[in-house]
Order: structure tokens, then sequence, then C-alpha cells
């Protein structure tokens, strides 16, 4: 089994929505709110710390790696995916 985590760490579509209403640069404060980055989480740790593989992959050719080594193998396996923010 194949668990696929897309992290984006971002609320990107608020972003979208402050400019919606004339925000043009949003401040530290508001701009923190819409970060997912505090606490950063380590999905990749989540898993081994219960005796789960996992796999960190920031590109599409990682991710592809990734998939194929997760099929090959029986058990669990965790894939954190990076999703640029938007």
């Amino acid at each position: 089994m194949v668990t696929i985590i897309l992290s984006i760490r971002s609320y990107a579509i608020l972003r979208g929505e402050l400019r919606n209403v004339g925000v043009e640069e949003p401040g530290n404060t508001a701009l923190g709110m819409l970060s997912l980055r505090d606490p950063d989480l380590d999905w990749c740790a989540l898993p081994r710390g219960m005796g789960v593989e996992a796999g960190h992959a920031a590109t599409a050719e990682a991710f592809d790696t990734l998939v194929a080594h997760a099929m090959s193998r029986p058990g669990p396996f965790l894939i954190e995916a990076d999703i640029a923010d938007a």
C-alpha cells in the first residue's frame, strides 16, 4: 500500500482571495496566516517513527523512482511529494 502526501505548505487559494479584495502586497502577519510551514512537518519522519518506510520527492523524476520502489516491495510506504507554492 502506497500513501502519497501532496505537500503544498501554503493556502495559495487564499492569497488569490487577498488579491480579489484589493490586497496587492500582504504584510508579514497576513502571509504568516497563509503558510503551512510553522511548524514545518516532516511527513517522512512520522511514518518512520512507526516503522513504515517513507521517501521525499521534490521532482517528478524522484516521484517516479519512489513509486516504482514502493510498488516493488511488500508493506506500506509513504511518499511526500513537494508541490510548488502557487
